[in-house]
């Protein structure tokens, strides 16, 4: 469907990539990764059409439709949310219009049997059938269906798209582009603006795509449930890995050991050489060896080793004071919005009613629902920066950190990031501020800048670091997720795991809340529900077809027992029969102790092939030995099934 051929995108001096040589293929789902800053963002933008490379070509089969969502773009505000869901088919309704027209002609005209009127009939009829059978009939029930799966209530379709916030208008976006069912789907960051119902719909959606799709996202479990294949831009290049995002972060592991073991060679190898030209420069006898010495380290290609992100790092909260057993008690709290402008007998608009909740010290807590259902209205009664009714209590010696997308509004502009930081750091954490920094994508020259140039997310992210170094025993965090990798996400995650105190978190990531909160309030229809478990407990509570987590159902197999074995029989016939069953359960256990030989045989050879650094990248032999390396541990596992059975048959005999 696309074809690319020796890509290469220059900014400055050095290259964001280049050589990028790929194809992608009907039903290819493909997860486009790589640190922020390597050029996902414009990969998509040259595969649209809106940006051109600097050397190489984008070649797209004839008829072949593009789809592109970018993380910004201009909105209009002069429809409904039902008529901007129509543009979608804007070229069906010019078909529905043309064959109207024509029905009408044939309706006034009375020349039934000249050749124009049987010109006309045969257009009509081929039009017809061509609308029919793009299902056109059908498109509005479409709308509805898209619309509602994005989150939409139907009592929202004929509002006006300036009444909604920007993050519902770029749902309506991602509407109109499903809607047209491209062939080629290519989506930056689709579940920005989404909660987890709506995030779920999406990738169930996306999963059955009959076309291509290509998408940015830092949504772990997101990208992980949708792709098929993962193409990571590192190091300048652009390398495929033909496995969902989950097996491309063993293989990519098992690609940099591979990488350092050649480089460490290299370097080893490139010392020698060094070494021998040092000793023998002036020794007439040696100057041939030592010239073919130096033009050898001159033609030496060196190796690259992906960069180590720093997801290991550990961040730990500053010390603070212990607060009282329970930080936050709601008691029969209400909120509602007064309807000034409606002229309807409603005067008011119920976000939640008789909430009851109360938050242990050391909890942590996820509040999830669709979005408008309150769950940032309550977080701000808890802040006590709007008013509510029925009676909210903060307990003894609790101090607040909170996070929303607008404290970055309140950081000083006129102070560097560094500066900003610094001004906050105590102690030893200190001397840890660029590691902190570089954690949070504000690496090298990043820390230098001045807040007034940062960006709305480069705010918020700066915003958080703040917030992690301060002392509090109550977080309180709303969607703190949004602007951050995968990397600075592990990194957040862990330090709050690792938090003393009482966590309340607003988010729609489930990669992220996963492990890390102990309960689940669920925000929906006026009321909030306490569910006990962690997120995925939650979810599947909830009636959500969430597949299972990693290991789930292996675990499960290997857990069950193997049920014991009727007893046989001492008759001459049945003996035989299990004398037959036990000699092919013995070839089986054979054949698969030789094919394990083979494998590890096969492994060795390419453990050596690797470590050459001629072959450090070469992608065929990495793939063949994760595939065989995952083969023998499935064989290892089947051989000792085998064996076990075995020796329950001889046991019997």
């Amino acid at each position: 469907m696309i074809s690319v051929e020796g890509l290469k995108v220059e900014f400055g001096v050095k290259p964001l990539f280049s050589d990028a040589t790929f194809v992608i293929n009907d039903k290819d789902r493909i997860a486009l990764v790589g640190k922020n800053g390597a050029g996902k963002s414009t990969l998509l933008k040259i595969l649209c059409g809106i940006e051109h490379p600097t050397a190489g070509t984008v070649s797209v089969a004839t008829d072949t439709t593009i789809g592109y969502l970018p993380q910004v773009m201009v909105l209009q505000d002069d429809t409904t949310v039902r008529q901007e869901a129509q543009k979608a088919f804007a070229d069906i309704q010019k078909m529905a219009d043309r064959i109207q027209r024509m029905e009408r002609q044939l309706n006034e005209r009375t020349d039934y049997e000249s050749a124009d009127y049987m010109a006309l009939v045969e257009k009509f009829s081929a039009e017809h059938d061509r609308y029919q059978m793009l299902g056109a009939e059908g498109y509005e029930a479409e709308i509805e269906r898209t619309l509602v799966g994005l989150g939409f209530e139907r009592t929202d379709f004929e509002r006006p798209t300036s009444e909604f916030s920007g993050g519902w208008r770029m749902r309506i976006e991602l509407a109109k582009i499903l809607l047209r069912r491209p062939d080629v789907l290519l989506l930056d960051e689709p579940t920005n603006h989404l909660d987890i119902e709506s995030i779920q719909w999406l990738e169930q959606l996306l999963a059955t795509w009959s076309g291509a799709v290509v998408l940015v996202s830092h949504d772990r479990a997101f990208i992980n449930n949708v792709s098929n294949r993962t193409l990571e831009i590192s190091c300048g290049k652009v390398i495929d890995y033909r496995v969902k995002y989950d097996e491309y972060v063993v293989l990519r592991k098992e690609r940099r050991e591979q990488q350092l073991r050649a480089y460490e060679n290299q370097q080893k190898e490139m010392a020698d050489i060094r070494d021998f030209v040092e000793r023998f420069r002036y020794k007439p006898t040696k100057a041939v060896q030592v010239q073919q010495r130096l033009r050898q380290l001159e033609k030496m290609e060196i190796i690259e080793v992906d960069e180590v992100d720093n997801s290991a790092m550990h961040l730990k909260f500053p010390p603070c004071l212990r607060s009282g057993d329970y930080p936050v008690i709601c008691d029969e709290v209400k909120k509602a919005y007064p309807l000034t402008s409606s002229p309807s007998p409603q005067t008011s608009h119920l976000v939640f009613d008789h909430v009851n909740l109360t938050i242990k010290r050391g909890e942590k807590v996820a509040f999830v629902g669709k979005n408008g259902e309150g769950k940032s209205t309550l977080v701000k009664c808890i802040m006590g920066e709007i008013p509510f009714e029925g009676n909210l209590k903060i307990g003894h010696n609790v101090q607040i950190g909170y996070f929303a997308q607008n404290q970055a509004q309140l950081l000083d502009e006129s102070l560097t990031v560094f500066q900003t930081i610094d001004n906050v750091a105590r102690g030893d954490i200190r001397l840890r501020i660029n590691d902190i920094l570089g954690a949070f994508m504000f690496g090298g020259e990043a820390s230098e800048k001045r807040v007034k140039v940062l960006s709305g997310g480069e705010r918020s992210r700066l915003a958080m670091i703040r917030l992690l170094l301060e002392p509090v025993n109550l977080l309180i965090l709303d969607e703190p997720t949004n602007h951050l990798d995968m990397p600075s996400k592990d990194v957040l995650k862990e330090a709050i795991k690792a938090f003393d105190g009482t966590a309340i978190i607003v988010s729609h990531d489930r990669e992220f809340l996963d492990g890390l909160v102990t309960k689940v309030f669920e925000f929906g229809g006026g009321k909030v529900r306490e569910h006990i478990g962690g997120i995925y407990d939650y979810l599947r509570e909830h009636g959500t077809n969430e597949p299972p987590k990693p290991n789930m159902v292996s675990d499960s197999q290997k857990s069950q027992k193997v049920e014991p074995q009727a007893p046989v029989s001492n008759s001459y016939a049945e003996r035989k029969e299990q004398q037959k069953r036990l000699k092919r359960a013995e070839k089986a256990v054979e054949e698969s102790e030789k094919k394990i030989a083979k494998m590890e045989q096969r492994l060795k050879e390419l453990d050596s092939l690797l470590c050459d650094p001629k072959n450090a990248s070469d992608m065929t032999l990495v793939t063949e030995y994760t595939d065989i390396k995952r083969a023998l541990d499935e064989e290892v596992e089947r051989w000792e099934q085998l064996e076990e059975e075995l020796e329950t048959m001889r046991s019997e005999e």
